[in-house]
């Protein structure tokens, strides 16, 4: 089809005619799968899943037409047979032609009406071919009692809205929340700002001032015991602000001495460590040069046969390269004698077989026969040329006498 029908097509069906076939083919995939395609199609040819455009032509949809036409062919006729008609499974020898005609025969069988000719479905894409897929594929759905329905929505009843405050959101004054609540462990910490203001309290107010000299009434050894027993909770601790400057400073001082300290031990355990290394190389080094000296002669033996060798190895080389020529003339040779010996063997039977004498002799006795033969036929030839030159002859004769005038005197002859 060329481009100015294509196109005047598509205006008639509107502006969204051009990506009906993709609705259509998205549908078609939606009633494959109900019909559970994959495991009696895909999994029976050992082929993946299909796109949602698998079908679809288009310069934007990537396309492979011989997968897709087998495919094509294998599910349509997987539908048919489904929708209750018998139809041969697909091979790789079957003509493409007739395989399309006798799937669009079969369509006509179930009464949709087909207005294309088969050969646009040989491409295995286009508007066509997700047509047919999915005429076919309703069949198949109705032979199965299925049926698509209006979706039915609940009846839900209006909630009021109710705002979820969201846990992981953090806000500021939850941080002041969080830094305001005291720990576990500083409980039972004394806190110095209430004291003060406690004190400077009962300093202002003058009726809290005793009028007379307090005595004590406890005895002295059980306000040790008491002593003894809140001791521990009358911790005063001061908490450390970290984005004051002094802690940092403090920090790089502590981590400035560890660094220092550790820096000293493991110097000198690295000196150690280089003061063996060196040793231990001095070693090596004397080790290597006695046995250099030691093996001076094996070495140099070690060095004249590895000459010898490489001497010997192109001797052999020269002496495989001769031999390798010698082995070729002597191939020659025994062609020719295998040639000369056959030729004597020929002429040798042919010397001992009396074969060609007798036809030698056959022959001779047909061409003596032939001769005879001939002689006959040449005598015969000359005996009737005779007789015509006679004929001839006395034709001529006759006719010079009745033409000539007869002489005086003269009696006719005869």
């Amino acid at each position: 089809m060329s481009e100015e029908p294509r196109r005047g097509e598509d205006e008639e069906r509107g502006p969204g005619g051009v990506h009906h076939m993709f609705v259509v083919m998205e549908e078609l995939l939606e009633k494959l799968k109900i019909l559970d395609y994959e495991e009696e199609v895909l999994a029976a040819h050992n082929m993946k899943a299909m796109s949602r455009h698998y079908f679809v032509s288009s310069p934007y949809v990537a396309s492979n037409p011989g997968e897709q036409f087998f495919l094509f062919t294998a599910i349509a006729s997987w539908l048919i047979n489904v929708a209750g008609r018998p139809f041969p499974a697909p091979r790789d020898d079957d003509e493409p032609y007739a395989t399309v005609s006798n799937i669009l025969a079969e369509l006509r069988a179930f009464g949709v009406k087909v207005d294309f000719p088969p050969n646009k479905l040989k491409a295995g894409c286009g508007e066509q071919v997700c047509f047919v897929l999915d005429r076919l594929a309703e069949q198949a759905l109705k032979k199965r009692g299925f049926s698509f329905k209006r979706p039915s929505y609940p009846t839900e009843a209006a909630e009021e809205e109710a705002v979820i405050e969201d846990d992981a959101e953090l806000t500021l004054s939850k941080v002041e929340e969080m830094i305001e609540e005291p720990d576990e462990e500083e409980e039972h910490v004394m806190d110095l700002d209430a004291l003060k203001s406690r004190t400077n309290h009962s300093e202002v107010d003058p009726s809290s001032k005793p009028e007379a000299i307090l005595e004590a009434s406890v005895d002295a050894a059980e306000w040790a015991l008491e002593v003894e027993r809140v001791l521990p909770q009358l911790k005063v601790t001061i908490r450390p602000d970290n984005k004051d400057w002094r802690i940092h400073l403090d920090q790089m001082h502590q981590h400035r001495d560890g660094i220092t300290a550790s820096l000293k031990e493991t110097k000198g355990y690295l000196n150690k460590l280089q003061e063996d290394l060196g040793k231990t190389l001095e070693k090596v080094n004397s080790r290597e040069k006695y046995i250099n000296t030691q093996l001076e002669h094996l070495i140099g033996d070690y060095r004249a046969a590895q000459a010898q060798l490489s001497q010997a190895r192109e001797l052999y080389q020269q002496a495989s390269g001769g031999v390798t020529e010698k082995s070729r003339q002597l191939a020659e040779v025994s062609e020719e004698l295998e040639e000369v010996k056959q030729e004597m063997e020929e002429k040798g039977s042919s010397m001992s077989d009396g074969a060609p004498v007798v036809k030698i002799k056959q022959s001779l006795t047909k061409l003596r026969q032939e001769v005879v033969q001939m002689d006959v036929r040449i005598g015969v030839v000359e005996h009737t040329l005779l007789q015509a030159k006679l004929r001839e002859k006395n034709n001529m004769t006759r006719d010079m006498h009745a033409t000539a005038p007869p002489e005086a005197g003269l009696q006719p002859y005869g």
